[in-house]
């Protein structure tokens, strides 16, 4: 008898490089794992099925399909430590199916690797980041879509500077596009112009991946924070803006009034980031963001720093996990 944890770590999405597929292959996301917010949970058997924990209805669903896709036999118990808010922009859902799927096949001995568990649920239709984080973790970029089933590979993994910061902005009474009126918003939108592209392409491969290797921060922040105005601009109609949220927005133009480029917003928001040189950087704008944006019913700032390696699933023997449960 054992039990299993699972830990799926959150992820930015900074943008896509070809979302209209005129390169070749579609989409080609930008990405960077995130360290300090993920999906944590524990499965074991247990004589009743049960979910506990955050987001308890959606992980059910989870457990469900893969008990009937794989004929799982007996019953189990899945505990839900920690979730990542839903449709804020940072890979929720995504993140929950690989826990979920990791899990269960640990805890039945199923052969099953964490690129399978999200085809399975039909996760990374667009981007690859999301297992890409789980995979491996980093900054990442993965080759687009060419049609298939599973999510697309990704083609570039590089290190985070472990000093380097990552302040969040997060307003949790709004949701980005999601579901059937994200599907809808892809197909209103225009043909994504190949110079532009092109321009996306050459600004990652020639500028954005060798700063990010020096650790040159101005120089990945500017590839980064031109990326951002180019997609932004691109899903403007869809979402009201170059970035969704207003508020969001009016501290974006702050923090780049302040010298800061690697500024912009992950996936369809609401939440913004800032990519800043150290923790007492970030602190510091945190501590000033907070006096003007935050408060009752405002919005939530935290710091995180950029995560190196992959989720996590462990073995628990039960007794250990008794006696660290009491």
């Amino acid at each position: 008898m054992r039990q299993v944890s699972a830990h799926a770590p959150a992820r930015l999405h900074l943008g896509f490089l070809d979302p209209s597929g005129s390169r070749g292959r579609r989409f080609c996301s930008v990405g960077l794992t995130l360290e300090g917010m993920g999906v944590s949970l524990t499965v074991e058997r247990a004589s009743a099925f049960s979910v506990s924990g955050p987001q308890a209805a959606r992980v059910e669903a989870f457990a469900r399909a893969m008990r009937e896709k794989f004929n799982l036999p007996g019953d189990c118990r899945i505990v839900v430590h920690q979730a990542i808010p839903e449709h804020v922009g940072l890979g929720s859902g995504t993140q929950l199916a690989i826990a979920v799927g990791v899990a269960l096949a640990a805890l039945y001995r199923l052969d099953l690797l964490p690129r399978a568990v999200a085809t399975l649920y039909q996760r990374g239709q667009r981007s690859g980041i999301g297992v890409g984080a789980f995979e491996q973790g980093g900054f990442l970029i993965d080759g687009g879509k060419d049609g298939g089933a599973d999510p697309p590979p990704i083609v570039s993994r590089l290190e985070f500077p472990a000093g380097w910061r990552v302040v969040l902005l997060l307003d949790s009474g709004v949701q980005g596009l999601h579901g059937e009126s994200e599907i809808a918003a892809f197909q209103a939108l225009p043909e994504f112009p190949e110079s532009e592209s092109a321009h996306l392409c050459r600004l990652m491969f020639t500028q954005a991946l060798p700063a990010l290797v020096e650790q040159d921060l101005d120089k990945f922040g500017r590839a980064i924070g031109e990326l951002q105005h180019v997609i932004g601009d691109y899903f403007a109609a869809a979402q009201g803006g170059r970035f969704s949220n207003p508020r969001v927005a009016e501290v974006l133009a702050w923090l780049e009034s302040n010298g800061i480029a690697a500024v912009g917003q992950s996936s369809w928001g609401p939440t913004g980031f800032a990519i800043v040189g150290d923790e007492a950087q970030a602190v510091a704008l945190v501590r000033s963001a907070q006096s003007r944006w935050g408060g009752p019913g405002g919005l939530q700032f935290k710091v995180c720093s950029g995560r190196n390696r992959g989720g996590e699933v462990e073995l628990v023997p039960l007794a250990r996990a008794s006696a660290e449960g009491k």
